[in-house]
Parts: structure tokens; C-alpha cells; sequence
């Protein structure tokens, strides 16, 4: 018997994945009588159109090597993972908040000084660090630079499309490539990249705000503020367009400008708060630069 989920071998009793935490449902006995045909087995588990992020309802499971868990979910959300010995994870560098000490830090430019240059006109660090527990187990703990929530995805041989800032850590065996979108890509205050994730295995990622799933039907379309994009399929279709059909300067008025339009089917991670927003609504609280009467003068 195979997990209808990672495809692994398990035990003929197993209750759960050991692999990707799946629960296994089991079948009910069935009563067979005499000349009647015996009912298929009941499906284990429906995936609706659309919806391809796997979250754990939990907030905790395990991969190859490790087990994580997903503390103080909300604004606040902290992510514990836990290595076995000579295991490691690849983390966004300054994502980091704790880790054992037996835990050992490498950070190198992925993909040379091109893939560095390319990570760093993104919006990301040119530089990626992998943690390593070495001689034993070890933790380590991740956290945004925002306030906002963090969300472990189980990928299965998937390609997402991930806003550069809301990357927080992934499987070591995930491949992560910075992709030059062209105009259509170019969101405000995001920039002209954006991260394409595949793989398979753990995806951490974070929001500002809580994370919010939308699944599109075949056909539909649906317009998302570029502020507020975490992540969405790989395949699925968006241009880049005014917030208001009828002009830039009605779009400009609104206080919207540019947002994304996708067409389904697919699904999209959407974070509630934008940070550029909220930057701008503590801007008038800053002293300005250079301005008479503002901040401290210790005077000579």
C-alpha cells in the first residue's frame, strides 16, 4: 500500500504518512451478498479544481530529515524546525531567529554570481543560507521581518510563483530560480522578478497579514491587488492593468493604481495587509529630513 499523496510505501496498518503526515482513511468492510456486485472502494481524499496548496490544518508535519511545526500562528507566527543529525534546510538569509547550537550555518551565492545578481535585483538577499545539524539533532526557528502569519505548504512535484518577499525557507530539494516576467510582472513596490518554486517538499512562506486562499473555476477571472500577492500557480494566466478600466488617473484617484488579473483555473495566496500601505500610513509620523522644528537638537 502506497500513501495516495507522496506515493511512499507504508505499513499495512498504518494510520498516517510517515513521509507527509497524510491521514489514511480507512475503508469501511463490505457486506458482499449473494449475486450482487461489490462497491468500489470510497475515494480517501478530493481535491477540489484549483486548490494546489497543501497546507497542513495542524501546523506541524515532517519531511526528509525533519519534523516543523508552525508556533504562535497569527501575527506573530514563529516556524520550529527540527533537524536530524547531518540533515539541513535552505532559509532566506535574515530569516533566522534561533537555532541549537550544534547547528551549522553555510551561506553561498546559489547560482553563482549571475544567479546572485539575479536574487538581488529581485528584492531577495544575493546570498542563501542552509542550516545543518551536525553530531546530533538540532532546531532551528524562522520568522518574517513583518508582522504577519507563516504557512507550511507540502509540495508534490509543483511549480509555484512566489512574491520575493513572502519566501521565508524550503526543502533542500526544492529548486528555487528567480524569473524575469517582462512588464507583466512588474509589480509596484515588488519589482521585475518574481520566485519560481518546484519541487517537492516543505515550502515555507509568509504574509503580511493572514493568508487568504482564493481557487479561480476554469474560465473565471479574478483582480488582486499587486500589494497583496503571496503566491499562485505556475501555470495559471494574469496581466498587469489599472485598477480602473476607465483610466490611470480614476485608478489613481482610488488610491489602487495597479493590480493583477488572473484567469482560472488556479489558486492564489493572498496576504490582507499591504505593506506599502501601511508604510505610507506611518510616514506622516516620522520627522522629515531637513525640515526646521523636526526631531532632536541637542543644540553644541
Amino acid at each position: 500500500m502506497n500513501c495516495p499523496r507522496c506515493t511512499v510505501p507504508l505499513l499495512p496498518d498504518a494510520r498516517f504518512c510517515g513521509s507527509c503526515g497524510f491521514t489514511i482513511v480507512a475503508a469501511e468492510p463490505q457486506v458482499r451478498t449473494q449475486g450482487a456486485t461489490a462497491s468500489p472502494p470510497p475515494t480517501q481524499q478530493y481535491q477540489a479544481p484549483g486548490g494546489a496548496f497543501h497546507f497542513d490544518t495542524d501546523g506541524r508535519g515532517q519531511g526528509r530529515g525533519y519534523t516543523w511545526a508552525i508556533e504562535h500562528q497569527g501575527a506573530f507566527a514563529l516556524a520550529v524546525v527540527n533537524l536530524q543529525p547531518e540533515q539541513g534546510i535552505h532559509a532566506e538569509a535574515g530569516a533566522m531567529v534561533s537555532m541549537s547550537s550544534n547547528v551549522d550555518l553555510f551561506s553561498e551565492m546559489k547560482g553563482g554570481v549571475f544567479g546572485a545578481l539575479k536574487r538581488a535585483v529581485g528584492g531577495e538577499s544575493a546570498f542563501v543560507s542552509t542550516f545543518t545539524a551536525k553530531g546530533g539533532p538540532g532546531e532551528v526557528t524562522f520568522a518574517p521581518g513583518a508582522p504577519g502569519d507563516v504557512a507550511g505548504i507540502e509540495m508534490q512535484n509543483q511549480t509555484f510563483m512566489v512574491q520575493s518577499s513572502s519566501y521565508l525557507a524550503g526543502d533542500m530539494s526544492l529548486t528555487v530560480d528567480t524569473k524575469f516576467g517582462g512588464a507583466k510582472s512588474f509589480f509596484g513596490g515588488e519589482g521585475l522578478f518574481v520566485l519560481q518554486i518546484s519541487g517537492t517538499g516543505l515550502l515555507l512562506v509568509s504574509s503580511f497579514g493572514a493568508i487568504h486562499r482564493k481557487t479561480l473555476r476554469p474560465g473565471e477571472s479574478y483582480v488582486v491587488d499587486t500589494g497583496h500577492l503571496v503566491a499562485w500557480e505556475g501555470h495559471m494566466q494574469y496581466n498587469l492593468r489599472k485598477a480602473a478600466k476607465s483610466g490611470f488617473f480614476r485608478s489613481f484617484l482610488s488610491g489602487e493604481g495597479m493590480v493583477a488579473e488572473f484567469v482560472g483555473p488556479g489558486e492564489i495566496l493572498i496576504q490582507t495587509r499591504n505593506l506599502a500601505a501601511f508604510a505610507g500610513l506611518l510616514k506622516p509620523f516620522f520627522p522629515s529630513q531637513g525640515g526646521g522644528g523636526g526631531g532632536f537638537n541637542f543644540g553644541n
